[in-house]
């Protein structure tokens, strides 16, 4: 008789889609990524939000979670990574050395990853709680979500 059917616009469906499948790369650099790998054990359980699934590739990954100190001498790594990306993608800070250099206030440390790359989330602490990391999450598929994110579906659309 009557079958229920569902209308949206393609934007709302495309940043439903990026929003409940966030696949990260794995991009542990010092300290920070021994929490970064706690998200996906069973007490944080990161699949609750759609974000386990962590790749080792630039090109199966949108989210790359730099967590650690960034030297210059990792620099054009990350920028080349980050280059190799998919559109769209997001950048997440994860602890005091990746947002601002930390306590690392020399010649071979970049005072933040977002002298390399565009940041959209910065974590803070020395090292952040998991539970920080999934807050990060969570406000990153907010930002998805709302209409910030259109610029990064419009650049998507014209790249394919």
């Amino acid at each position: 008789m009557g079958t229920p059917f569902f209308l949206t616009t393609v934007d709302k469906f495309a940043r439903w889609a990026q929003r409940s499948s966030i696949w990260p790369m794995t991009f542990g650099l010092a300290c920070c990524a021994i929490e970064m790998m706690n998200l996906v054990s069973p007490r944080y359980d990161a699949a609750r939000f759609g974000a386990e699934a962590f790749r080792a590739s630039p090109r199966q990954a949108d989210l790359m979670i730099v967590s650690g100190r960034v030297s210059h001498k990792m620099a054009p790594v990350i920028r080349r990574l980050y280059a190799q990306m998919a559109e769209p993608k997001w950048v997440v800070a994860m602890g005091a050395c990746a947002s601002s250099g930390g306590i690392f206030d020399n010649y071979a440390i970049v005072q933040g990853v977002d002298e390399v790359i565009p940041v959209d989330v910065y974590v803070p602490g020395c090292p952040p709680t998991p539970e920080a990391v999934l807050d990060a999450i969570l406000k990153l598929q907010g930002r998805i979500r709302s209409s910030d994110a259109k610029a990064g579906i419009r650049s998507w659309q014209a790249t394919a």
